[in-house]
């Protein structure tokens, strides 16, 4: 996914970017960026920080930045933030998002004003220079931004930075979020809540979808006003989020909480003696489930945090197979013997989760029931780059109905034996995606069999829904249901 963070103040803000931005870091694992103002212009610094984190790659960076404005990013994807030049004068930019119609939009611009694109490996365009280009097509900033906002298929949120002050854009839809915190001395935009708290800045607002703010030191200032329409990710309180996050007024942790109790309330009695989540973002789940069923909660794995502290690194995914597994440790004094509730945010491949139930078993668990904190997920997202498939054939829920359907292959747990893709009838999918029908327990049960649990439930989505506490009109719920 990735994530902004940006200031304008009326005193150095350096120490802010870099502690603002590094507290994105659980949104994305490939590259790091500052950009800085200063009397001279923009000093910029991207670094990769798929071995290393952000804070141990741009401490050196610190030391030579000094400015009062400035914009940080965490990316999964292209590196930025990147400076530009046009019409409308020298600015800097940060994207979080996606865009379906690049080759379409590349085209466009080229014929329209005869200009070009720097390419990198493969002829790979910078999605945010492409974002640029379209701002530089606007008569004024402003207008640029709409333009790129209202062109692009996909989602694009920003901040641009100018000598001036720092614009702040919202998706069209309100797909991700973006809040602004103040100081004394100074405002921020950012989009994770948290993410500024510890340095100071209390939170002011969020950005409805589509806005554009105008933001300096002494003030913000709506000069576009939000849509109507919005389609915030869900996958926001269920996964995404750090759980101290706000969107939209509701609490990642409260909600992931009600959740888990919902999920218990369906389960009933349950013969097991320990509720488990799995590290992280299953933890809060599960202590919800525990609360409300009046399970004791336990840790059988503990997460060794200080040599990998984040889920989604490196890129390779057998590495990361294999540093899933590492970085748990067994409590064998809890496992042995002992029947599990194992609570997870989701289950995408299934390849990990698969592993850590064969290493809470190979630890001595005599039985493990998996819960998933929402449905099953039936389509990569279009908007987000939620997760890293690259088609939907990567999901073990499609390779499961592609056997059921008699498609061909089997719904092998490894992601890796994928076999050609074949399209699914609109129909068929809806449902299996409809937890009321035969063919979505038959889908459960080879996802369970598969996958090696000694049961397995999915969270409804009208119970995922109820949870998150916002009107359902205004949730993307496109990676479950395929609606838009």
């Amino acid at each position: 996914m990735g994530g902004v963070f940006g200031v304008v103040s009326h005193s150095d803000c350096v120490m802010d970017i870099f502690f603002g931005t590094d507290y994105h870091s659980h949104l994305g694992t490939k590259r790091g960026g500052m950009c800085i103002l200063e009397n001279d212009g923009f000093n910029r610094a991207i670094h990769n920080i798929e071995n290393s984190p952000f804070r141990s790659k741009f401490e050196p960076e610190i030391e030579t930045m000094e400015g009062n404005a400035g914009i940080g990013a965490i990316s999964d994807g292209d590196p930025q933030p990147l400076t530009a030049r046009g019409k409308n004068g020298h600015f800097a930019l940060t994207t979080v998002g996606r865009i379906n119609n690049k080759t379409a939009l590349v085209e466009e611009i080229i014929e329209r004003t005869g200009g070009q694109f720097m390419t990198m490996s493969k002829g790979h365009i910078n999605n945010t220079e492409l974002v640029a280009a379209l701002i530089s097509t606007g008569e004024t900033l402003i207008e640029g931004i709409k333009n790129a906002q209202e062109k692009i298929d996909g989602s694009v949120t920003m901040l641009v930075l100018t000598e001036e002050g720092m614009y702040a854009a919202r998706d069209k839809y309100g797909r991700t979020p973006l809040i602004i915190g103040k100081k004394e001395d100074g405002r921020c935009a950012a989009s994770e809540s948290f993410a500024f708290i510890n340095i100071g800045y209390e939170f002011e607002r969020e950005l409805g979808p589509g806005e554009i703010a105008f933001i300096t030191a002494d003030k913000d200032e709506t000069v576009v006003e939000p849509h109507d329409e919005m389609r915030v990710c869900t996958f926001l309180w269920s996964y995404f989020g750090y759980t101290p996050s706000i969107y939209e007024g509701r609490n990642v942790e409260v909600m992931r909480n009600k959740n888990g109790a919902s999920m218990a309330r369906q389960d009933g009695k349950m013969d097991v003696d320990y509720v488990a989540g799995v590290p992280d973002s299953g933890v809060a789940h599960a202590l919800g489930y525990a609360s409300e069923s009046k399970i004791p909660y336990a840790r059988p794995l503990i997460k060794y945090t200080p040599t990998w502290p984040r889920s989604f690194m490196p890129q390779n995914q057998k590495a990361r197979n294999v540093i899933a597994k590492m970085k748990l440790i067994p409590v064998f004094k809890i496992i042995k013997n002992k029947k599990f509730v194992l609570v997870d945010d989701s289950i995408v491949r299934g390849t990990q989760l698969s592993e850590t139930v064969k290493y809470l078993t190979d630890s001595g668990a005599k039985e493990i029931h998996v819960r998933s904190a929402c449905p099953p997920i039936m389509y990569g997202c279009k908007y987000l780059n939620f997760s890293r498939s690259v088609s939907d054939m990567e999901l073990i829920s499609r390779r499961c109905i592609r056997e059921l359907e008699g498609l061909g292959g089997e719904a092998d747990a490894n992601p890796d034996h994928l076999g050609e893709s074949v399209d699914i009838p609109a129909d068929i999918l809806a449902e299996y995606a409809d937890a009321s029908t035969e063919r979505y327990r038959s889908m459960v049960e080879l996802m369970r069999e598969k996958l090696g649990f000694d049961s397995l439930k999915f969270q409804t989505l009208e119970e995922l829904l109820a949870a998150t506490d916002i009107e359902p009109c205004k949730l993307c719920t496109y990676c479950w249901n395929g609606r838009e």
